[in-house]
């Protein structure tokens, strides 16, 4: 290619927002302000995400791979952890659902902006039994339960009209009657392997902690360079 007859002009879309930027100005995070177990020190962070009146704390950005190795990210709602994991809910149909059984790892990240923190982890994501999933499913809203009937998700469509009208009529079948668990529905829970927990700090010098879990699934803390 001649490159003499490149354009070299910036596109129409092009944006330069490199002068975007702010200082963080977090407190110190120091490996004895750590708990011993990282599961527990993340209750210790998501509980003051949560009382700090941000939104939606549990909000967390899934990262999964598809047979090619090719990315996707998207954010999804963490409905509740404990010592085995986090497990969040979806149409067992999805792409995201294609990507976990084709490859199990995965990565989860955090971002409370008005904290200054971040938390990602990394494991394996597997299928919660159903009788897990019915628990949490009996306690979302009905529209929720409704809509989770009416989304092939993930498939293309041709106009909002066709989402709504199947809503519709999924609303008048369950009408006064239980709405059943769809077989196509159902949760993850992320094993994690590993979790890094963020604070930043003035002059980008970050504390980061990472947390590693061993063969005795006791956890190993180590402090990374920001």
């Amino acid at each position: 290619m001649d490159s003499s007859n490149r354009d070299d002009s910036p596109s129409r879309a092009a944006m330069d927002v490199s002068d975007l930027r702010r200082s963080a100005t977090g407190p110190a995070l120091e490996r004895e302000d750590l708990d011993a177990d990282a599961i527990v020190q993340f209750g210790h962070w998501f509980g003051e995400a949560c009382d700090s009146g941000w939104m939606d704390p549990n909000a967390m950005v899934l990262s999964t791979v598809d047979a090619d190795n090719r990315p996707a990210s998207r954010t999804v709602l963490l409905k509740y952890f404990d010592e085995r994991g986090f497990v969040f809910f979806t149409n067992l149909e999805s792409r995201k659902a294609d990507h976990i059984g084709d490859n199990a790892n995965v990565a989860l990240l955090f971002f409370w902006r008005e904290l200054g923190r971040q938390v990602s982890i990394r494991g394996l994501a597997e299928k919660i039994p159903t009788s897990e999933t019915l628990r949490y499913f009996t306690t979302r809203p009905r529209g929720s339960q409704i809509g989770a009937w009416v989304s092939a998700q993930s498939s293309i469509i041709s106009a909002r009209s066709l989402l709504e009208a199947k809503f519709e009529e999924m609303k008048q079948k369950f009408r006064d009657k239980e709405i059943p668990l769809p077989s196509f529905w159902g949760g993850y829970r992320v094993v994690p392997l590993d979790i890094e927990f963020w604070q930043g700090r003035e002059n980008r010098l970050h504390d980061r902690f990472l947390y590693t879990r061993q063969a005795d699934d006791r956890w190993r803390i180590d402090r990374l360079a920001p």
